[in-house]
């Protein structure tokens, strides 16, 4: 009788079995809604059929497992996998193959699961949330019958060495083996595959210490097998596919000898070894085998050699030959302000009016910005520089303008007729809303506005709701207009279109930016106010939207039709999420963090009270910058410093660094800013569940902080978080306090200004911004190691800040954990904030400046960041009363998580 040997046996329709003799298993990466945009599109449109054939590609390029993601924020992935699995089992060409149910949320996988046929992998567990976690979720796979793959990924994060790789590997498998009951052969490990020539020393060994872990791994548990996710490897060369797919094909080699079993790969561009040109694999071979100190630059400098475009640095004015219309499309692409005023003063005097080249040659320099930078072949920050000459353009035309404007009103005076080109202009309003440091849309959509006879009021950027509603109906304005480009806008657009709808306003309300689309507009803010929401999509359309809007006879049938529109939107991308499950307030606060208090005495800080920080040293709070943000304020989307690195955004990103620490000098050695700040310690018990009272010495009672607490049903084991869980209830305990702000910024805003720079302008901004958290992240690590001393010989580095690996934390009221704005009046109240740090709170409890930065400070070990998420009537009500508040009042400040 023939023995059955423990090899991983896989199946769709037919069966897959790994054996030792087996050739590395292609996984097909292309029907992953974040691996590939057909795909995403196809799905999130409802043509299930026709991703069907993106499977059917992968499996005709020799995919022996297909790879199956639906993590997208704006689908509902557990409808979205169902669905595709089903559909999918039904075409035996495709469901012939095992299919790798892939997710980062586990309620995904189990979607895909409770209909997948054969035998399939699950994608992934870990120990990230801990052991238990691990075993539940692993039981369930195996209750299904599904192979796993474990990342090497625990409560410290994902592994990046050698040693954590097979560390963590080697507990996992322990874990499966002998307490879940997982048979060997069917546990997968994934090692992690990340970049390699970055230009950071650290990451130089990431390929070569996935290679090695795989031998041990292999050493180890042999009957195991090992994953990866092979385009990870070559992630600083995006953008240039020749390369990349060179490194995978030298990385596939090593890793495959070393015992590397399957892979994530896209099966159809994988280059033969053996076929890879010498100079080219030699080079490869050295950076993923990290065989020389230099062996990143000089495959850098290869890949320049064989782009497909390549870029000329060299200065060249060929383009002053061209035509003035060519001259100003070529000046306005490439940001060129030299030599514009000429430029345009000669366009003047060809067109009829002045107004014309706008409209002409500038718009159709405008238009093709945009198409370049809606396909990725622009930043945003270029961008940025075109709206800079757009606008210095614009203002060698604009006395011409208003000229003729003067000429004809006077022409009307004598002739007695009606002029309309005065008051009676429709007043639209412009604001970048809310924490937003970007309008370059909203500048080029109010210049063409502007230049089509409306009466443009610009409240510019980062403007509070409040702000820009009052200023609205105080000024009787037709249209308001809202803008941003970075994702929090989404929620502020929102709350505005809330609040239009709370105030009882009449007027449209135009939605635009580059993060904003139809589909959102439709789905989360047209249903917040029932007078009128527009998706503008870009400049050109602004002028008709208007139109249609102020026009009598229009108006109706136009938002009668993009009602119809919206609705149909809404009923195709609505989700029909699976109910979230709650438990009562009474329940949660009976399942608190659960902490020794009896064994752990709290630390004491080095006073009570408050210390203030006046004009600390911007050169030492510039050396706390977390860069990350910056870039994606920039719409940059890449972790610093390999950003600056990154085949595709690369050369821009590290131009804006630049520009930003030149910037940056100037501020310091020039004294054009000024950091504020305060921190304070108080006594602290907590009295009830939620609740926090704060003292003097003297026993006297500051301040009562209420807490919010999670409500949302759990895991067993897994805590309702809530801020007071950190604070004892039966020994003498402490909590801090900061308030931080960046002051002096406005004249050197209105100098940019007044000479159309809206580059150095936004990055002026932007900057200030990066130095309010850097000068928090600061203080909070001179708390950690002096002022409270809890941590006295912490020494982390500025990226393990940016992680924040130290202990204790800092909230700040208004975000996940505390989402109440009203307790930051006691927050600012105990550190006189407005007098210490300069910091005036607006009515709608934003701060002013807006580079400004507030929170808590918590001290114990197990203090962690977390979200409320949403709470049920009971906690309201109860909330409110501990608050003194009423329902009503409470309900405005709550709304954000009130709506479950």
């Amino acid at each position: 009788m023939s023995e059955i040997r423990p090899y991983l046996r896989l199946s769709g329709l037919e069966p897959l079995v790994v054996r030792p003799e087996t050739n590395f298993v292609n996984v097909g990466e292309r029907t992953n809604v974040t691996g590939s945009k057909k795909f995403a599109r196809l799905i999130k449109e409802n043509k299930y059929e026709e991703a069907l054939s993106v499977a059917r590609q992968q499996v005709e390029n020799g995919a022996q497992v297909l790879d199956v993601n639906m993590d997208d924020a704006l689908l509902d992935g557990e409808k979205a996998m169902t669905t595709f699995i089903n559909l999918l089992q039904s075409e035996p060409d495709i469901a012939k193959i095992p299919v790798m149910l892939d997710s980062s949320k586990f309620s995904i996988i189990l979607a895909g699961l409770k209909c997948i046929q054969g035998k399939c992998i699950v994608n992934s567990i870990s120990l990230k949330e801990g052991e238990e976690k691990f075993v539940e979720q692993a039981i369930i796979c195996r209750s299904f019958g599904a192979a796993v793959i474990v990342m090497a990924f625990d409560e410290n994060g994902q592994a990046d060495t050698l040693q954590r790789r097979v560390d963590i590997c080697q507990r996992a498998y322990d874990i499966l083996t002998q307490k879940v009951g997982f048979a060997p052969q069917d546990i997968i490990f994934d090692p992690n595959i990340f970049a390699v020539a970055t230009g950071i020393e650290e990451h130089n060994n990431y390929a070569i210490d996935f290679i090695e872990a795989t031998r041990i791994i292999k050493q180890r548990m042999p009957l195991t097998k090992v994953s990866g996710g092979v385009s990870n490897v070559s992630f600083s060369f995006r953008g240039n596919d020749h390369v990349r797919e060179a490194i995978h094909s030298v990385f596939l080699y090593h890793a495959i000898k070393a015992g590397m079993d399957m892979g994530i790969v896209n099966a159809g561009q994988l280059v033969v070894y053996d076929e890879i040109e010498p100079q080219l694999r030699e080079l490869c071979e050295d950076v993923i085998l990290n065989r020389r100190p230099d062996s990143t630059e000089r495959l850098v400098a290869f890949a320049e050699t064989v782009k497909a475009t390549g870029k000329e640095e060299k200065k060249d004015e060929a383009w002053r030959s061209a035509s003035v219309e060519e001259r100003l499309k070529h000046a306005l692409v490439n940001g060129i302000t030299e030599y514009i005023d000429e430029d345009t003063e000669e366009a003047r005097q060809k067109y009829p009016k002045p107004l014309d080249v706008i409209e002409g040659p500038l718009m159709d320099g405008m238009n093709v910005v945009g198409d370049l930078f809606g396909s990725g072949k622009m930043f945003l920050p270029q961008v940025v520089k075109s709206a800079r000459v757009m606008k210095k353009s614009v203002a060698v035309l604009t006395p011409f303008i208003e000229a003729e404007k003067e000429e004809r009103r006077l022409a009307h005076l004598a002739a007695g007729t009606e002029n309309k080109e005065g008051a009676g202009a429709a007043k639209i309003l412009m604001a970048t809303v809310k924490g937003d440091v970007h309008d370059i849309g909203k500048n080029i959509v109010g210049v063409v506005l502007g230049c089509n006879g409306y009466d443009i009021i610009d409240l510019g950027v980062m403007v509070p709701a409040d702000k820009i509603l009052d200023t609205a109906q105080k000024e009787n304005v037709d249209i308001i207009g809202l803008s941003g480009l970075i994702t929090p806008s989404l929620d502020e657009m929102v709350h505005v279109a809330k609040e239009m709808k709370r105030r009882g306003m009449k007027q449209p309300l135009l939605i635009g930016g580059a993060t904003t689309s139809r589909t959102h507009t439709a789905v989360k803010i047209a249903p917040e106010y029932d007078n009128g929401v527009v998706y503008v999509l870009d400049a050109s359309r602004s002028v008709t939207v208007a139109g249609s809007l102020l026009s009598n006879e229009q108006k109706t049938d136009f938002l009668s039709s993009i009602q119809t529109e919206y609705t149909k939107l809404q009923e195709d991308f609505a989700s029909k999420r699976a109910a979230k499950e709650y438990v009562t307030f009474a329940e949660a606060q009976q399942n608190p963090v659960k902490i020794d208090w009896s064994n752990y005495t709290p630390p004491a800080p080095e006073f009570t009270g408050a210390k203030v920080f006046e004009d600390h040293d911007l050169a030492e709070i510039r050396e706390y910058i977390d860069w990350g943000p910056f870039f994606i304020t920039w719409e940059m989307k890449g972790k610093y410093p390999e950003i600056l690195k990154d085949a595709n955004v690369g050369a821009e990103a590290t131009k804006l660094f630049n520009d930003a620490n030149a910037l940056l000098d100037r501020i310091v050695t020039e004294n054009w800013l000024h950091a504020e700040g305060v921190i304070g310690f108080w006594n602290a018990v907590k009295t009830a569940p939620d609740t926090i009272v704060l003292k003097d010495d003297t026993g006297n009672t500051l301040q009562t902080l209420e807490s919010l607490r999670q409500q949302q049903k759990k895991a067993a084991n897994q805590p309702h978080f809530s801020l007071a869980d950190f604070v004892s209830p039966v020994a003498k305990d402490y909590v801090g306090a900061f308030a931080v702000s960046i002051h002096g910024i406005e004249p050197y805003l209105k100098a940019f200004a007044d000479s159309h720079d809206d580059y150095n302008k936004i990055m002026l901004q932007a900057l200030a911004d990066r130095l309010a958290e850097a000068f928090a992240e600061l203080l909070h690590k001179k708390v950690r190691t002096q002022y409270w001393g809890y941590a006295k010989d912490e020494n982390l580095s500025n990226e393990e800040l940016v992680k924040e690996t130290y202990q204790g934390i800092r909230p700040a009221p208004g975000y996940p954990a505390c989402p109440d704005h009203t307790e930051k009046h006691k927050l600012f109240s105990l550190l006189n904030a407005s007098e210490n740090a300069g910091i005036q709170l607006t009515e709608s409890l934003a701060m002013y400046p807006a580079a400004s930065v507030c929170g808590w400070y918590f001290s114990h070990p197990q203090s962690t960041y977390f979200g409320i998420n949403k709470i049920m009537p009971d906690q309201l009500e109860d909330y409110a009363k501990r608050k003194g508040m009423s329902i009503e009042e409470m309900t405005k400040w709550l709304r954000p998580v009130l709506e479950a």
